[in-house]
């Protein structure tokens, strides 16, 4: 998960697209970067940390240019190291500069292809530097003379989506040529496109929710389809194609439990809208498990979880109360990278408040379990704050596969209701009690909002890769090169080979 944002304007867009990455923060916390096009010229500042840390005056002064693209990332493929950092930028053809939201399956393969067979270096373990270099090369492969179109641009995305697989959203610029936004054609993570009329003209933007595009003053305008390429030329034309052979619209549920803010819409479905349903279907759960009376306050676990809350209480007939304050100066530990920076930063991040607690049975409100590790520091500080007896209610299913599609899920032994029963996984966080949604009142608390939504990737829950390519071999791969970051990796050993082929030949 990370966020991409994308402009072209008739005015510097450097403030615009800082403004613009501070609204998408949520969606990555690990490094940021602005590139901006100006007369056949790219600027580029980027750097690990939050955006108001990376960016400075005398950053900010560089990056000139009426277009650009930004981007705020939280690391799944490839480390957190600072070269990671994006826009990436290839100087051929033309000029490109990219950043890129989601996570390629088959990237590995694709990084060996660009080496042996299209000759291209790819210098980072990052796939997003892979899609740079696949789009950059179809491009090249469809320009006939010097100058490019839409067409050619278009036929580059059809091309690319035949060899890229996995969930992913892009934004690019093409030097002195114009702005591409394209989505994977199962539409797995999200893309929005906005414009704003202003007195010089239409400017537009694309970004991964719909609130970068509102708080920046955009109108709203849709959702970039599943295989879609859209791409503004510097005459401020759209041009828009469906590149992909067979797009079919599987947005991840995630986004709606955790990763979007509430108040974006993705794909027709209001975020907000779809927590307070996995509020009332997770009511309609207590009420068959618990008796009237039982539960005396129902709490939410700031701050996504709140809605969900709010509409369980409701429709449970119980007391709501905030019983932990958070603090807002701490980043959210789901996407922190590294489980000991997540455990200690929950106790930094929430303090209870022990006269909410006192001698009170709590039902605590959660979007999710994944690590389970902050649901057992929760659990225990709801019982040092008195708390009489504490049961545990997740807004969304048990997290028991991996994800492979941009969310930092790989390892199943991560995953605390892997290969354990909900009894196991309560007794694991000290609650008393745990209540997980089902499966199908997930998907129906979104598809109640936004009817024409039927289909999802919900693979962390039910186990089902929308893109076919996933196998358990597959996931045993990337469990040990995570668990052996410093094995080698496949294509040190092709580019080995094919050195010494190289060698033998001309000896």
């Amino acid at each position: 998960m990370c966020g991409i944002v994308g402009v072209v304007s008739h005015q510097p867009v450097n403030q615009l697209l800082y403004d613009a990455l501070l609204l998408l923060q949520h969606r990555g916390q690990d490094a940021a970067g602005i590139a901006t096009n100006h007369s056949s010229m790219f600027a580029m500042h980027k750097a690990n940390g939050l955006v108001r840390d990376v960016f400075r005056t005398r950053n900010m002064r560089t990056l000139q240019g009426n277009s650009g693209i930004g981007h705020c990332r939280y690391p799944t493929a490839g480390s957190s190291s600072e070269e990671e950092a994006q826009p990436f930028y290839v100087n051929a053809p033309y000029g490109i500069t990219l950043a890129h939201n989601g996570n390629l399956t088959n990237w590995e393969q694709l990084k060996q292809d660009m080496f042996k067979i299209d000759r291209r270096h790819i210098n980072t373990d990052s796939d997003s530097e892979v899609l740079l270099n696949v789009l950059a090369h179809e491009i090249q492969k469809a320009t006939t003379g010097i100058s490019i179109d839409a067409d050619t641009i278009f036929q580059a995305v059809a091309v690319l989506h035949r060899r890229v697989r996995g969930g992913y959203a892009a934004v690019a610029q093409i030097a002195d040529v114009g702005l591409l936004a394209f989505r994977d054609p199962f539409g797995i993570r999200p893309l929005c496109l906005g414009k704003n009329e202003t007195a010089q003209g239409t400017e537009y933007m694309v970004a991964s929710e719909s609130v970068a595009l509102e708080g920046m003053g955009f109108r709203f305008v849709r959702d970039i389809a599943p295989g879609e390429a859209v791409f503004i030329d510097l005459e401020m034309n759209v041009h828009t194609r469906q590149c992909a052979d067979n797009p079919t619209l599987n947005p991840c549920v995630f986004e709606f439990v955790y990763l979007a803010r509430p108040d974006s819409v993705i794909d027709g479905a209001s975020v907000y809208a779809t927590r307070l349903k996995m509020g009332e279907y997770l009511a309609e759960k207590i009420k068959r498990e618990f008796k009237d009376g039982e539960i005396d306050v129902v709490m939410p676990i700031p701050d996504s979880s709140r809605p969900a809350a709010i509409q369980l209480a409701l429709a449970l007939n119980v007391e709501y109360r905030e019983g932990f304050i958070k603090n807002r100066y701490i980043g959210r530990t789901f996407i922190m990278p590294g489980q000991a920076a997540r455990k200690k930063s929950v106790r930094q991040k929430l303090n209870a408040i022990a006269s909410e607690f006192k001698d009170k049975v709590v039902l605590l409100v959660d979007d999710s379990i994944v690590r389970g590790t902050t649901s057992r520091e929760i659990v225990q500080m709801a019982r040092e704050a008195g708390a009489k007896k504490v049961i545990f209610a997740s807004a969304a299913p048990p997290v028991i596969y991996p994800n492979v599609y941009g969310i930092d899920m790989p390892t199943r032994d991560e995953l605390i209701a892997y290969g354990r029963s909900n009894e196991e996984v309560c007794r694991e966080i000290t609650a008393d009690a745990l209540v997980y949604q089902d499966i199908d009142a997930l998907k129906r608390a979104i598809a109640d909002v936004n009817p024409a939504l039927q289909n999802f990737e919900a693979s962390c829950f039910d186990g089902v890769y929308v893109t076919g390519d996933i196998s358990k071999d597959y996931l045993d791969k990337l469990e040990y090169a995570r668990h052996n970051p410093k094995a080698g990796k496949p294509e040190d050993a092709a580019r080995t080979q094919l050195n010494l082929n190289l060698a033998a030949t001309e000896g």
